[in-house]
């Protein structure tokens, strides 16, 4: 299947389309589904049909339309000047939404329009969510109509696989699952690598709290995952894929089930791809939601059939990975820039973002934020304009105190850095990371010594036990935390936090060890008060403004900045 054929595919669903006088789109994304949405669904098909109106009124199902605190969500007639946006719809609704169909021009039902005249729908610059909920994801045709597998077809008809590589080098694009490697260096080194097997793995085991990124791409747009698999196959000379997909995501997993069957049926995947000589399979590994998995080695080991646990490195993935083979890993969101990068040009996406952090950035907006749900937004946007703009601010008119960033793995940003650009070097210069792009926005409500301590429990829990400093370190982390909560910490206790927090970040063996005390630096660091008060009162600990020290003074003691013979020093602490 060539240029050509792909064309008549689209073309053909074009004519189908504009058979419909009206098309109504309801998300069938987790979210909304959580809220009955396949239920809305049926009702508008059984009341399209009572009506009569099935042969110029289309009703499907989408993927996410982004704004989750609002849905259910119901986009009437999308891109064309009727387009209306009805949000919070229930089944009772659909009546008054089928009727208001029937007016000339139609007449929206007022009650349930959700403005999209707002930051959050215009302040957006879609690449990696550009088909999420205009396309239905069970049908190849729809994605092929929105030039999918066109970027596929460009590259194994009219490029080089050193040229595919040289325009993802162009575009400046990193990994987007947390390290923000460069991507086009990673394609090189498997590319280079001098073994006739090699592999292409999607990392999907999407783990973090308050995350769904990735299940929210693999539940909307399978197929331009598929898309940038195969491309990355095609550059680097490996013809199996295999997408790690965590289990608790079945309508992921089913539409991901779906789309390859639909994409070998098309000849997008398999032998011959395109009527060439390029072949490309892939095949699904479900994880048992082990968040050590998100690790390559941990990753490759359980698919292999191995328990998830991470290897010493080097040898990295690159030279030696599945099956001792080269290997190259990407992320969701890394593989969904894949085919826009190839059929715009590197050039195209190097105009996006930053100096140092190209393109654009999906977010997962969660915690105490007005517009709960999904966005992506050019690299180097402030934070300020994320939650206050996008994000409709805070819930229930409170004041942001802190954002946590790159889930168990980040850190918390205080409100007072909210002008900060959100790029890979802004955030770790604040003792954060970019991380997957989950985002929890917290008010003043919320107690920073509980957030290090929650996020303390979910890496002490997935620790997979291989190495003495994580999976005892983060053990004695969370019980010192979890004294510091219920009021009975010592001085001695602060001291040891901070010692345990240097060992098991400079000690651990993977990344899940080495980043899990960033929580906790990140609220010492901005929050310190927070724990000084948790510190019992037969114990004081005061700063020394003289020497820019913590000092501890022994139960008795009355500090009072001056120290004195009246005050022993037990332990003194470098800022």
């Amino acid at each position: 299947m060539m240029y050509d054929r792909l064309e008549e595919i689209a073309a053909t669903e074009q004519e189908f389309s504009e058979r419909f006088t009206h098309t109504v789109n309801v998300c069938m994304a987790a979210g909304c589904m959580s809220s009955q949405s396949g239920t809305i669904k049926e009702a508008l098909d059984k009341e399209v049909e009572r009506n009569g109106l099935e042969r110029w009124c289309r009703v499907r199902g989408t993927g996410c339309m982004g704004l989750c605190a609002a849905g259910p969500l119901v986009a009437v007639n999308p891109e064309t000047p009727e387009e209306t946006l009805y949000q919070h719809v229930k089944v009772e609704d659909v009546p008054d939404i089928v009727t208001a169909l029937e007016a000339d021009p139609v007449q929206p039902v007022e009650r349930l329009v959700c403005p999209t005249n707002t930051p959050f729908f215009q302040r957006q610059k879609k690449i990696v969510l550009e088909n999420s909920g205009s396309i239905d994801p069970e049908r190849i045709e729809e994605y092929i109509a929105a030039d999918g597998y066109a970027g596929l077809m460009k590259a194994i008809t009219e490029m080089s696989p050193a040229e595919v590589i040289d325009e993802i080098v162009a575009s400046g694009l990193r990994g987007r699952g947390g390290g923000g490697y460069p991507t086009g260096l990673k394609w090189t080194t498997v590319a280079k690598a001098d073994d006739d097997v090699k592999y292409v793995i999607c990392n999907a085991d999407e783990g973090d709290p308050g995350a769904f990124m990735d299940r929210s791409v693999l539940e909307s747009d399978p197929h331009r995952v598929l898309e940038g698999m195969a491309i990355a196959g095609y550059a680097i000379g490996a013809s199996q894929g295999y997408i790690y997909v965590r289990g608790e995501y079945p309508l992921a997993v089913a539409r991901l089930k779906t789309a390859i069957r639909q994409a070998r049926r098309m000849n997008m995947l398999g032998s011959g791809i395109g009527g060439s000589q390029f072949a490309f399979h892939v095949d699904i590994r479900l994880g048992a939601g082990a968040f050590v998995c998100g690790e390559e080695t941990a990753l490759i080991a359980s698919i292999e059939g191995k328990r998830g646990m991470p290897r010493p490195r080097p040898p990295y993935p690159a030279e030696y990975g599945l099956w001792g083979r080269p290997t190259l890993i990407n992320n969701v969101e890394t593989l969904s820039s894949i085919a826009p990068i190839i059929r715009n040009g590197g050039d195209w996406y190097a105009q996006l973002g930053t100096a140092t952090s190209k393109g654009t950035k999906v977010f997962a907006l969660a915690g105490n934020i007005n517009n709960t749900g999904l966005i992506e937004v050019p690299m180097g946007t402030s934070l300020r304009e994320i939650i206050y703009e996008i994000g409709g601010g805070i819930s229930d008119n409170g004041r942001c105190k802190a954002i946590q960033t790159g889930g168990p793995s980040g850190g918390c940003i205080p409100e007072m850095y909210l002008d900060t650009p959100v790029d890979y070097e802004s955030l770790s210069a604040l003792g954060s990371i970019m991380g997957s792009g989950g985002m929890i926005v917290m008010d003043e409500t919320a107690s920073m010594v509980d957030v290090a301590r929650y996020f303390m429990e979910f890496c002490m829990t997935e620790s997979c036990g291989r190495c003495v400093p994580c999976r005892v370190g983060t053990v004695h982390m969370y019980n010192l935390l979890d004294k510091f909560s219920r009021h009975e910490a010592t001085p001695q206790d602060l001291v040891l936090l901070e010692k345990l927090c240097d060992m098991v970040r400079n000690t651990s063996l993977c990344g899940l060890g080495q980043t899990a005390p960033n929580p906790v630096l990140s609220t010492l660091r901005y929050f310190r008060e927070e724990y000084l008060e948790c510190i019992q009162p037969n114990g004081h600990i005061a700063l020394d403004p003289a020497r820019s020290q913590v000092i501890h003074y022994r139960p008795g003691g009355q500090p009072n900045g001056d120290p004195s013979p009246d005050y022993e020093p037990i332990v003194e602490v470098a800022q």
